[in-house]
């Protein structure tokens, strides 16, 4: 009879060891989406934190407004942009909702003053020209109250003299206005000392009321 090859001998072949399957175990691809998150979050609060105050301002009309285009401006320094013009709820306006600066929220008070900057004739002057080239903003006039204030009516006009301006504000009555208007100058011994800031119809229709200011 054939003999039967003998079975291989395992006895000096070392036993494999076992490791337990590990429940976490750290991967550096794992950083990426983490320094991420935490590089988006870190932007994120750091644009709510330097975020400015929103205002609204309520026009007669929406002459030289537009939405993400039109700049506020204090003395010819940008400090915010117009994000939203609407109608108001008695379509008798329009409410301009603006952005500003963080710097600027101390001077949001009561006072402060705002106009549609465009090519204006009054008084016999011109202002307002370089707006045909860089188009309308509105120009801010800070004020002295201190009370804070976010809801604005603008001014139809510009105002002729800035709140702080050295000087005094008269009242004068009158019969006519003639040719004075508003901008027309005052003048001392030919000297121009002051301008008209504001004219009305008095209420019994037999006069006019001015209102000049004197550097």
């Amino acid at each position: 009879m054939a003999e039967l090859p003998h079975s291989p001998d395992f006895s000096d072949v070392p036993q494999a060891a076992v490791e337990p399957k590990r429940r976490w175990s750290f991967q550096v691809v794992w950083l990426i989406p983490l320094v991420s998150a935490l590089i988006g979050g870190y932007i994120a609060v750091k644009a709510i934190m330097d975020r400015g105050p929103t205002i609204t301002i309520m026009f007669q009309d929406a002459d030289g407004l537009e939405a993400g285009k039109t700049k506020l401006k204090y003395k010819d320094v940008e400090i915010g942009l117009v994000k939203a013009v609407s109608l108001t709820k008695d379509l008798k306006g329009v409410t301009a909702t603006a952005e500003l600066v963080k710097d600027f929220t101390s001077h949001l008070v009561q006072d402060t003053r705002f106009w549609v900057v465009r090519p204006r004739i009054s008084g016999g002057s011109v202002s307002g020209l370089s707006t045909l080239l860089s188009g309308s903003y509105i120009g801010v006039d800070t004020g002295n109250s201190a009370k804070a204030e976010r809801h604005f009516v603008g001014l139809d006009t510009p105002p002729v003299v800035p709140i702080n301006t050295p000087g005094r504000e008269f009242v004068l009555q009158g019969d006519q206005m003639a040719t004075v208007d508003t901008g027309s100058p005052v003048f001392f011994r030919r000297l121009r000392v002051g301008q008209v800031t504001s004219y009305t119809l008095n209420e019994d229709g037999k006069g006019v009321t001015l209102k000049v200011f004197v550097n």
